[in-house]
């Protein structure tokens, strides 16, 4: 019997999600406490800006650049006092920094975009993506973990945004990342789709929900499936992961075998759920169905899902 490691492809499939371009070297082993004032007095530092959901982004001759130098982010108000401290790239240091500007009173240089657009207008690049996705959920979790949980005193950071200290009875608090399986269920030549109420028209897509304490990704998996559309799963596999920064989550993508096809949803979490064949699908993937049913962008693990299944042999 084949060992799966040896026979995985050079390159696994969460490299081609949104989000996933990351290649900033987090010096996760060597985060001192003078890391981010360092980083900051650096004249190669490069700083992401965001402020709501928006990232800043400046007009250029080849389209938008992400990137501030410390002047820059200084000129436009930036809070670097909150900034938080991604790592080092091969051009230098990049934070992420409250921007401190509203929209209309950014210069006409600068567009503040919302995060989902820049994604999937394809705005930056992917290792900036992947870096905005680092800094807007460590910015998140700072912001919303300013007091301890356990005293309510105030907390305060440390190691470049990696952890915050109590103030009041000295607790450690560290950044979460909130796991959620998505699954596509599957038979040999039918795949379920579901659409929820606050889909654009004509999306479907692969079943998602929450990890819950305690459980397995598997177990999870198989839960949501018979909570949202009533199929109980066999076997579940990974197929692979994306980062999320809405606000901190990792979806976890996996495919699930199918032990039946009598579908039954409530109509409040999903408005309809369906099988659809493999060749309908390979219609939703191209643009092509009939009924125009679409699936989400080519960015999103579950149209990797999708496709994988799709175009498997």
């Amino acid at each position: 019997m084949s060992f799966p490691l040896f026979d995985a492809p050079e390159r696994e499939p969460s490299q081609f999600v949104g989000f996933a371009g990351n290649r900033i070297d987090r010096m996760s082993e060597n985060r001192s406490e003078d890391a981010l004032g360092t980083a900051l007095v650096d004249p190669s530092v490069r700083i992401i800006l965001t402020r709501g959901g928006r990232m800043h982004l400046k007009h250029t001759e080849h389209g938008f650049d992400g990137y501030f130098s410390r002047d820059e982010a200084q000129a436009l108000g930036a809070k670097l006092e909150h900034a938080v401290l991604l790592g080092r790239s091969a051009n230098g240091p990049v934070i992420a920094a409250p921007a401190a500007l509203e929209p209309d009173d950014l210069p006409e240089t600068i567009k503040a975009i919302d995060h989902r657009s820049v994604y999937m207008q394809g705005l930056v690049d992917p290792e900036a993506l992947g870096e905005l996705a680092q800094g807007a959920s460590l910015l998140h979790w700072n912001h919303t973990h300013r007091f301890c949980g356990r005293c309510g005193a105030k907390t305060e950071m440390r190691i470049g945004g990696y952890k915050r200290v109590c103030a009041g009875c000295n607790a450690e608090h560290f950044p979460r990342t909130d796991p959620v399986a998505i699954m596509l269920a599957v038979t040999r030549d039918r795949c379920l789709l579901g659409r929820s109420p606050h889909f654009p028209p004509g999306m479907y897509s692969a079943l998602a929900g929450f990890i819950e304490p305690g459980e397995t990704i598997e177990q999870a998996v198989r839960r949501e499936t018979h909570e949202e559309a009533g199929i109980t799963l066999g076997r579940v596999v990974y197929h692979a992961s994306q980062p999320w920064p809405f606000p901190h989550s990792l979806m976890i993508g996996c495919f699930g075998e199918a032990l039946g096809d009598d579908v039954h949803f409530d109509g409040n979490e999903l408005e309809d759920c369906r099988w659809f064949s493999r060749e309908e699908t390979k219609a939703i993937l191209a643009g092509s169905h009939d009924a125009e049913i679409r699936c989400p962008p080519s960015g999103a693990i579950a149209h990797h899902l999708i496709r994988a299944w799709a175009e498997a042999e």
